[in-house]
C-alpha cells in the first residue's frame, strides 16, 4: 500500500509538470482563453474547433455570434434551458470551459437580472461589461449575489470608459468586491494611453484583461503577434505579476478574420515562452 501510495503521488507530480510545462500561466493564477470575437467570422462550434488548435481550453463568449453545428440560434443571454443544455454538451465534447462573458450591458433591470441569470446557470465566471452609470448599484448586487465577477471593460476614446479614471469611479459605485476592471491593454494604446501605466492604477481591482498587440497602419492600429507591436508585453505580464493577479485573460485578435488562427497561435506561443523565462 505504501508504493502504491508513492507511484500515485508521483504520477500526480509528473502530471502536474506536463500542464505547468504546456500552461505556465497556471503557476501566477491566470487562465488563457480565446474571446470568440476573434473568429465572429465563424460559428461558435467552429470557434471552439479554432480555440483548440490555438492551444486553449477555455473561452469568453460574445453574444450574437451563430452556434453551427446543427444547433439553431444564437449566443445569447435569453437562450432557454434546453438550448443551454446544448451548449454545455457541445462544449464538454470539445473539452472546452466557458468561463466569460462579454462584452455585454444590460439596458434594462430585467436584462441585467438575465444576463447574471444565464452566467450562474452557465457556470460562467466572470462578467465583462459597460454599464450605464444608473445601473453599476444594481450590478454590483447582482455580483454579489450571484459570486460572478464583473470586469468593466474599456472601449477607445471617447467611450464611456476609455480612461482608468472612469472604471475606477464606476467601480467605487458598484460598492462589490465582485465588481473590478476589465483591461483592454490594446484598446488603451488606440486611446494614445499607455498600457503599464494604466495597469498600475488598477491594483487590487483588476478582475480580468482582454489581450492584444498593435501596431499603427494607414492611421489606424491593427493587431500583430503579442511581443511584436508597440504593447510591451514583457512590462504588462510583470506588472500582472506584481500585482499578484489572478483571474482570466482573453486573446482578442481582430484582425486577418478569416485565416487568424496562426497568429493567435502564435501569440500564445510567445506569451508562454515570455513568461516561462
Amino acid at each position: 500500500m505504501k508504493y502504491l501510495f508513492v507511484f500515485f503521488y508521483l504520477s500526480l507530480l509528473l502530471v502536474f509538470k506536463g500542464q505547468s510545462q504546456n500552461m505556465p500561466e497556471k503557476k501566477y493564477g491566470w487562465t488563457l482563453s480565446a474571446q470568440t470575437f476573434t473568429f465572429k467570422s465563424f460559428t461558435f462550434t467552429e470557434a471552439l474547433d479554432k480555440t483548440v488548435s490555438c492551444g486553449l481550453k477555455t473561452i469568453e463568449a460574445y453574444v450574437g455570434q451563430e452556434i453551427g453545428g446543427g444547433i439553431a440560434g444564437k449566443i445569447h443571454y435569453r437562450m432557454d434551458q434546453e438550448l443551454q443544455g446544448k451548449i454545455k454538451r457541445l462544449l464538454k465534447e470539445k473539452k472546452i470551459q466557458l468561463i466569460a462573458l462579454g462584452v455585454v450591458s444590460g439596458t434594462t433591470e430585467k436584462e441585467w437580472q438575465e444576463i447574471f441569470e444565464f452566467a450562474s446557470a452557465m457556470k460562467i465566471s466572470t462578467i465583462n461589461s459597460e454599464p450605464a452609470k444608473k445601473f453599476l448599484s444594481l450590478v454590483g448586487k447582482l455580483a454579489s449575489q450571484h459570486k460572478i465577477k464583473v470586469g468593466i471593460h474599456n472601449h477607445p476614446k471617447p467611450t464611456r470608459y476609455w480612461h482608468p479614471d472612469s472604471v475606477l469611479n464606476a467601480i467605487d459605485l458598484a460598492k462589490s468586491s465582485y465588481v473590478g476592471a476589465c483591461a483592454d491593454i490594446g484598446h488603451w494604446l488606440r486611446s494614445g494611453l499607455d498600457p503599464v501605466t494604466c495597469l498600475k492604477l488598477y491594483k487590487g481591482k483588476l478582475k480580468s484583461l482582454h489581450f492584444k498587440d498593435l501596431i499603427p497602419k494607414d492611421n489606424k492600429f491593427h493587431d500583430v503577434h503579442w511581443g511584436t507591436g508597440l504593447v510591451n508585453i514583457l512590462a504588462v505580464t510583470e506588472e500582472l505579476k506584481r500585482q499578484k493577479f489572478r483571474g482570466n485573460i482573453s486573446a482578442e485578435y481582430e484582425y486577418n478574420w478569416k485565416n487568424n488562427v496562426p497568429d493567435v497561435t502564435a501569440s500564445i506561443q510567445n506569451f508562454r515562452k515570455l513568461i516561462s523565462k
